[in-house]
């Protein structure tokens, strides 16, 4: 059987819109447009009230009329712009949303593999992730991996999607069915975006597949600041995970993951509290606890502890594999 090129994974027929939301993007954005391939049918730079006018930087030096600048009229963030550029994208026939960054830190000829999963019907939506090769982050910085690692694994909790990795990998691709699902108006509009888009997409049952790339790490500056936003991650994570989880094992379903759940968080709790009672009163009275006091406590963590791992591997086991946008014909 013949190999398949990178060529012959973008079909004739696909039309694919890219959305680039920009802020302060006038050093790489002509680049990043220069490298669109002759796949892309519309290119919608969004210009996020940008402080050096990205949008009308890209209008006075491009003469692609593929593009179109759209321009907010107050700074609504990351979120808020790709949004924008996602809604004027569904007016238009694309059947694939494609959304880059404006700061060359994407490669654009990666857009026909991204997109491949989605047009062989495997996924709805496509995301970059940087962490798949080995060896492939020797160049990102190590406080970048260090976060990223973090925000990966609430990311698995939060979405529910446990096979995906660098959840804010801003590189990504949607079919325009399952985008037409989704509430955009409920979705975050700051650098929480890319994570809360994956909590509603596990809402609608979307399939979201990860793409191996490399990414470029330059001297391009980034907007966001860690200790600016962790608070705003972790809140936000723990938000998504808590509606999730009722909303998946209490509201929608309730069987025997959502006892286990239910036991293994009492039995630990009981045990964590019942064991930190009799060392503390222990410490307290000079009097040793007895053997049976800790092996009670124990017993009561560990058995509470192996029905919540049962209920993690059940949780796993939740994500969706059938795409829910139909094959185009």
């Amino acid at each position: 059987m013949a190999k398949t090129t990178s060529t012959q994974l973008i079909s004739n027929k696909s039309k694919i819109a890219v959305v680039i939301p920009c802020y302060r993007e006038t050093d790489h954005i002509l680049d990043v447009l220069a490298a669109m391939g002759p796949e892309i049918t519309s290119i919608f730079v969004v210009d996020d009230t940008c402080p050096d006018g990205t949008g009308e930087f890209v209008q006075s030096n491009t003469k692609d009329k593929r593009i179109k600048v759209i321009r907010h009229e107050k700074n609504l963030g990351v979120g808020g712009a790709t949004l924008t550029g996602y809604k004027a994208a569904l007016e238009t026939d694309a059947e694939i949303i494609v959304k880059v960054d404006g700061d060359g830190q994407m490669d654009p000829a990666l857009i026909r593999t991204l997109v491949h999963p989605i047009q062989a019907h495997e996924a709805d939506y496509t995301k970059g992730n940087r962490l798949h090769r080995r060896g492939a982050t020797k160049s990102m910085p190590f406080i970048r991996l260090l976060g990223n690692m973090g925000l990966t694994l609430m990311s698995k909790f939060s979405s529910g999607y446990w096979d995906i990795m660098d959840p804010t990998n801003g590189f990504t691709a949607i079919h325009r069915d399952a985008l037409k699902e989704l509430p955009l108006d409920d979705i975050a509009y700051n650098f929480f975006f890319e994570s809360d888009l994956l909590y509603h997409l596990l809402e609608i049952d979307a399939v979201v597949r990860d793409v191996p790339m490399r990414a470029k790490y330059g001297e391009e500056t980034s907007h966001l600041i860690v200790h600016h936003v962790f608070g705003l991650f972790l809140c936000g994570h723990i938000k998504n995970g808590w509606r999730r989880i009722v909303d998946t094992y209490f509201v929608r379903d309730f069987g025997i993951a959502s006892v286990n759940l239910i036991l293994g968080s009492l039995l630990v709790l009981i045990g964590a509290v019942y064991g930190g009672f009799r060392w503390w009163q222990s410490i307290s009275t000079g009097i040793p606890a007895t053997a049976g006091t800790a092996i009670l406590s124990a017993m009561l963590i560990i058995v509470g502890t192996q029905l919540l791992l049962a209920f993690i591997n059940h949780d796993i086991r939740r994500v969706p594999t059938q795409p829910i946008h139909e094959i185009d014909e």
